[in-house]
């Protein structure tokens, strides 16, 4: 029934095989190009389009792997020349591209939910409700199938490796993320996790020098023969593959504020001015991605967002520290699956040029942990309904607002029924439910109290700056939310047991 439900859902996105396509579908078209046409010494230099590749070089090595294929569906879609080129053969088979390489998140759901589900009364129940929450995640479909992307790709692979851990096989499961970090270094935001969890229950369980010495040699040689292979073809332009990487010019921001911390300071920063009388700059609030000053509040650089975010991060790692190594491996596995939520929700607040599409490396492990917790569950639909909706700016073409609303109202729905089968409990607080309350409200005026009363000249980007600011508030409040839960328990595991004993 699992792979049921996998074939059923590949069926919904063949739908959107004819539907809107980002500038997204055109750089992983280009990339395509570049590594069929180009020698791989030339890949991360060719800029004749503005979509250059930036990537890790395990993606690069991916794209090649595609582009073998792709010649066979139209060989003109291979030149670097052949800019926005977008044939029916073109867009059916990088379409298909993202539907088939969904097998390997697939496969993650399972091996995660079959580790999570072990001992339980129901294990079949829990499979197949996970797979319906996790398979059918109406973000995946927005942003991969719509927008154009191989998310559910990368997450399948993060997912291996959090099952491989939960299954006690810690060298497969660092073996996994440091492909991951290769295939997409985005990652980076949870890398912590990983290194604390190793160290702690691998390298330092049941220590000894010796055996602790032997344990760390083999994961230092795990993760370097891996980034051997990765950026080894790679080591005369070492210099040239990071500059890609990183480009730090591209300012605090995405075009649409992701919904975080920033995004309330920006908010805050244009408050101040107006009321000051100073005045304000339009590059924040343009539409482009660049870098800019602040007109009132101090201006961020990308130093003190990597200083906030790692300091944000230091309670969750010092809590999984603490932990103890005797508990069970899924158990363990749990907590380090919670601790991957708060950190990559600490990452997606305060980092540097974060884009909106990141809240789903929160949401998707949240929704895993959802199949066995109370806890979990209630914050994994709060979380689900924030996130997705943050997600709407990025399918802004008017012929997808239905599109949009119904995905993300039926998986609501969805969500709210499955895990009510599993938890049998009352998921909201009043503020809570009072909070969510205002999203349909928000909805109607972004699409039609806006134009309706004129400001859609005046103000374009007021419905924007709402979302951003509205969902922002549910993501910080979930974050400390959250993170208090992790800190006063044992790594969230008393969670439900507490709630029942009252």
């Amino acid at each position: 029934m699992f792979w049921h439900i996998f074939l059923l859902v590949s069926g919904v996105k063949l739908l959107f095989i004819p539907a809107y396509r980002s500038t997204d579908f055109e750089v992983h078209r280009n990339w395509l190009a570049i590594t069929h046409s180009l020698p791989l010494s030339r890949w991360y230099y060719e800029k004749t389009s503005e979509w250059t590749l930036d990537y890790p070089p395990f993606f690069a090595y991916f794209e090649w792997l595609l582009s073998q294929v792709a010649k066979s569906f139209d060989p003109r879609m291979l030149d670097v020349k052949n800019l926005n080129y977008a044939s029916e053969q073109t867009i059916v088979f990088q379409r298909f591209s993202v539907i088939v390489t969904d097998v390997i998140y697939a496969l993650g759901v399972r091996r995660c939910l079959r580790a999570l589900s072990a001992g339980n009364v129901n294990p079949t129940r829990s499979l197949l409700i996970g797979g319906a929450l996790l398979l059918g995640n109406a973000g995946l479909l927005m942003v991969d199938h719509i927008h154009f992307q191989y998310n559910g790709f990368l997450f399948g692979v993060l997912l291996l490796s959090i099952g491989a851990l939960m299954e006690n096989r810690p060298l497969q499961s660092a073996l996994l993320f440091a492909v991951l970090l290769n295939l997409k270094h985005i990652f980076m935001y949870v890398a912590p996790v990983y290194v604390v969890y190793l160290l702690r229950f691998y390298c330092l369980r049941d220590f000894t020098v010796g055996r602790a010495a032997v344990k760390l040699i083999k994961l230092v040689t795990i993760v370097l023969g891996v980034c051997l292979l990765s950026f080894g073809p790679f080591y005369e332009h070492i210099p040239q593959v990071l500059s890609r990487l990183f480009p730090f010019k591209r300012g605090l921001t995405h075009a649409y504020w992701a919904p975080n911390f920033w995004a309330l300071y920006n908010t805050a920063d244009k408050a101040l001015a107006v009321a000051l009388g100073k005045v304000t700059k339009a590059s924040s609030t343009g539409g482009l991605v660049q870098t800019f000053d602040h007109t009132v509040l101090p201006s961020i650089t990308p130093g003190v967002t990597f200083a906030l975010t790692g300091l944000a991060m230091v309670p969750v790692l010092l809590k999984l520290c603490t932990l103890k190594p005797s508990t069970s491996s899924v158990s363990l596995g749990r907590s380090f699956a919670r601790a991957i939520v708060l950190c990559g929700c600490t990452s997606f607040l305060f980092g540097w040029h974060v884009h909106e599409k990141a809240i789903l490396m929160v949401l998707i492990p949240l929704t895993l942990l959802a199949i066995a917790n109370q806890h979990d569950a209630r914050w994994a639909v709060f979380l689900g309904i924030v996130a997705h909706y943050s997600l709407f700016p990025l399918l802004f073409k008017p012929e997808l607002t239905l599109v949009k609303i119904c995905l993300h109202a039926l998986y609501t729905a969805v969500s709210v029924l499955l895990l009510k089968l599993i938890h049998r409990a009352t998921f909201f607080r009043t503020v809570e439910f009072l909070y969510l309350a205002g999203f349909p409200v928000l909805c109607v005026y972004e699409n039609i109290v806006h134009d309706a009363i004129g400001l859609r000249e005046r103000l374009p980007f007021l419905p924007l700056l709402l979302t951003s600011v509205y969902c922002a508030v549910g993501v910080l409040y979930f974050w400390v939310s959250y993170q208090v839960s992790f800190l006063t328990t044992n790594g969230g595991e008393m969670s439900t047991e507490k709630k029942k004993t009252k």
